[in-house]
């Protein structure tokens, strides 16, 4: 009889278990759906707050919780308000794992928005694929997040690496046509997805070096550049490295045309860096998608300093802010879209159909087969400290399409600064 009743208990505990793990994975229902009340909506995000990649990066999350407030204080979405809850893993990977792990299991958010960093988000694909937790955004260029098949669930924002690469290899083509180009990228995905892309329109590179986060002195590579007599050095590098690198270039005579990756390229952020050697960022080149926080014409960049000024604290406005406000404008636009019965199947079918505008120069390609972000950029130059557009943006893919020119995107802001419900 004590076995039976044993038994009969471990049998109800083992289906409470099952019940229980189904509401939390979604029965289809806003009702028991992780991180979703009647009046709220709980995500979250891992970011390198301090460490190596802070500089500029910190700024981001920040941007996007200022967003999320200006939406909350104008009735939310569908009635809801959102909470954004933002967890510092100092760009260590294992500090990834374990904040993430204490969202989902502790925290039970809705989803993971806009985790940055290719080696630091690489390392929870499984663990939020296994929780059946939407990850939305991720904040780097890998192509690890276009796997649709593998992670059902996970979506890029920043154009890839390799098209990427494509794209400011093919402008040093042009340019810089006879000249000996270089490469020093990270040693992971980002490094390798960049050079991957400009390989493919230059061929193989003069010379490649490589850094790793954890070691902040680049003597050694940039003096290998310098001794392999580069003339053109593309940087596949987060902000603090870029700096690190044109700053010890310049300190052994070192003066090749630097060519930037756009998430290592913003002009605020590298002249804090550098300080009094900021002069020496003049004339870079490099690519974004987003409007430039020094065009204040731009519609966009009038309701991101309004927001920023109301919101944000009145932070020190430059393209990690824009960058921060355009991810929380679409995971906005995402939940509009979504309805109002939101669980995280809902999400994901609402990202994969796709149709979203907002303030990028290039269209963002979410489809169930793509789920790649957006999929092109424009050149930039920084001049006088600030960075312009030139030329026409440009789209391709991470495989051997063409580099082809593209008609820019200009859609302008709703008039209240807030996507329309659909």
């Amino acid at each position: 009889m004590k076995r039976t009743a044993t038994v009969l208990a471990a049998v109800l505990l083992a289906a409470a278990g099952c019940s229980s793990n189904g509401d939390s994975n979604n029965s289809g229902s806003s009702a028991n759906t992780p991180g979703v009340t009647d009046t709220e909506i709980v995500v979250g995000t891992h970011m390198p707050l301090t460490g190596p990649a802070a500089a500029g990066y910190s700024k981001i999350a920040p941007a996007s919780k200022a967003y999320f407030d200006f939406v909350n204080a104008n009735g939310g979405v569908h009635g809801r308000k959102i909470t954004y809850k933002i967890m510092d893993d100092g760009y260590n990977p294992s500090n990834t794992q374990q904040v993430v792990r204490e969202l989902v299991l502790q925290d039970k958010v809705f989803a993971i928005l806009n985790g940055l960093g290719t080696p630091t988000h690489t390392g929870v694909l499984d663990f939020l694929k296994t929780n059946r937790v939407p990850d939305l955004f991720v904040a780097s260029g890998s192509r690890s997040w276009n796997q649709p098949d593998k992670y059902p669930g996970t979506f890029g924002f920043n154009p890839d690496y390799t098209v990427e690469g494509k794209i400011l290899a093919t402008h040093v083509k042009e340019t810089h046509a006879g000249k000996k180009v270089c490469f020093l990228g990270q040693d992971d995905d980002f490094g390798r997805d960049s050079l991957a892309g400009i390989e493919k329109i230059l061929g193989p590179v003069a010379a490649k070096q490589s850094y790793v986060t954890s070691n902040p002195n680049v003597g050694p590579q940039m003096g290998a550049l310098k001794a392999a007599g580069c003339q053109v050095v593309m940087l596949a590098t987060v902000p603090g490295f870029t700096a690190l690198s044109i700053g010890t270039a310049a300190k052994i005579g070192f003066k090749p045309q630097f060519v930037v990756s756009n998430v290592g390229s913003d002009p605020t952020t590298l002249a804090k860096t550098l300080g009094a050697a900021a002069p020496l960022l003049e004339g870079v080149v490099a690519a974004n998608y987003l409007p430039l926080a020094t065009d204040d014409a731009n519609p966009w960049i009038q309701l991101y300093k309004k927001v920023n000024a109301q919101y944000n604290g009145n932070a020190e406005f430059d393209n990690n802010i824009i960058y921060g406000m355009s991810v929380a404008y679409l995971f906005v636009q995402t939940l509009q879209a979504a309805g109002q019965d939101l669980t995280r199947e809902k999400l994901i079918e609402t990202v994969e159909k796709g149709g979203f505008t907002g303030p990028g120069l290039v269209p963002l390609r979410f489809s169930k087969e793509d789920h790649s972000g957006y999929g092109g950029q424009q050149l930039t130059k920084l001049t006088d400290g600030k960075a312009t557009y030139f030329g026409t943006p440009y789209q391709t893919d991470d495989k051997d399409g063409p580099v082809a020119p593209l008609q820019a995107q200009v859609v302008a802001p709703p008039a209240n600064g807030i996507p329309a419900a659909q």
